[in-house]
């Protein structure tokens, strides 16, 4: 079993995580206080290993951390790695949200997909990157209780039908994109002697 700590101050993922992970090959817990990390790389590889790496040179032990976005085709410099910064400082996840609607009005190209790329700092030397991903579209109305962020808005592929991730929480925690990047991450581990 390894130990990490999450790199992260986002308590939405820090739950999400300790849902996902099997305890007896992976426990995360949360780092002891969030660092302000300038996540400045030009890809979800490069943001996730900045968050890791900070947080590791700080508390010297290893970590998780991950960076994920929605990339929406239609607009494909807007969102990305940028999805948490989109339409600027001060607001809300439901006013990012509600934003991405307007900005779709009119276009008939909707396909979006999620983005999770895993970052496991066991050390300076032993590095290890698990992607997921969520395909599916960006929706005309914002719907749903559940989740956070982008959720209300996006229908995923295989989510059987034209309700939102919002809508979807079980199928959620089985097939989101952070769930696809756990899911790797702990066959690894747990084929690793």
């Amino acid at each position: 079993m390894i130990e990490l700590i999450l790199a992260s101050g986002n308590s939405h993922k820090a739950q999400e995580f300790s849902e996902l992970l099997d305890p007896k090959i992976l426990t995360v817990k949360a780092a002891p206080h969030k660092l302000e990390v300038i996540e400045d790389g030009l890809s979800y590889f490069a943001n996730a290993l900045l968050k890791a790496q900070a947080y590791y040179k700080e508390f010297k032990i290893p970590v998780i951390a991950d960076d994920s976005g929605l990339n929406v085709l239609a607009i494909p410099e807007e969102l990305g790695i940028q999805s948490a910064r989109f339409g600027g400082d001060g607001l809300k996840d439901s006013d990012r949200a509600h934003l991405l609607l307007k900005k779709m009005e009119g276009k008939p190209n909707r396909e979006a997909f999620f983005t999770c790329v895993l970052c496991v700092y066991l050390n300076e030397k032993e590095i290890f990157y698990f992607e997921g991903r969520m395909n599916g579209s960006i929706g005309y109305d914002y719907r749903g209780e559940g989740g956070f962020g982008y959720d209300p808005v996006f229908i995923p592929a295989d989510g059987g039908g034209e309700l939102t991730v919002a809508e979807l929480s079980d199928w959620k925690s089985k097939n989101s994109h952070r769930a696809l990047a756990v899911s790797f991450a702990q066959k690894f581990f747990s084929q690793r002697s």
